[in-house]
């Protein structure tokens, strides 16, 4: 599986690094100006040292870059975390960043695009965004993990969600609450 992995400047990196880190699939890497800040700020990494995750890191200003184009297939893309200015330019075809132009590719070719807000409150403008994008085939999967099975540390925390995102993408089967009464 080809991924296309979006990190903007909303806070969370520690998910977009957890993601990069657990997924097995071919990613490819593309950070916002703003998100390399926040890679910076909240992990106190290199952008180098995140990108080893990923196969090939694109530049956010390179809108020559293959995921720009419909012609050249991808199988999903992940943003994470994903701004609310991101969901907005998104929601309105905006297509001026290699992230959100790769966004506007996986909505018009119809693959699976993948929102992983880390906002809150969401105001009632971003949840009509939201609304929009989902209404286009875009899924808005909230940095929300699971707590059904009680974590007992932030890192199974942020694992649950991770599990929660691989298992979405067809990537993981992630247990759910009371899934051995389904056996």
């Amino acid at each position: 599986m080809r991924i296309i992995v979006g990190v903007t400047g909303s806070s969370g990196a520690i998910f977009a690094k957890e993601f990069l880190r657990q997924c097995e699939a071919e990613k490819f890497l593309i950070i916002s100006k703003w998100g390399k800040v926040v890679v910076k700020e909240e992990l106190g990494i290199s952008e180098k040292e995140f990108a080893s995750f990923a196969k090939r890191q694109f530049s956010d200003d390179d809108l020559t870059a293959p995921s720009a184009s419909g012609s050249n297939r991808f199988d999903a893309m992940v943003i994470l975390p994903c701004s609310t200015s991101t969901v907005g330019k998104i929601a309105s075809g905006i297509g001026d960043t290699l992230i959100t132009r790769t966004a506007q590719v996986a909505l018009k070719e119809r693959y699976r695009l993948i929102l992983c807000i880390r906002e809150t409150p969401l105001s009632t403008i971003t949840l009509e965004q939201c609304t929009k994008i989902s209404a286009c085939g875009g899924m808005i999967m909230p940095i929300s993990p699971p707590l059904y099975f009680v974590p007992n540390s932030v890192q199974e925390y942020i694992d649950a969600y991770i599990a929660k995102l691989l298992g979405v993408l067809g990537l993981r089967e992630s247990k759910g609450w009371r899934s051995g009464d389904l056996e």
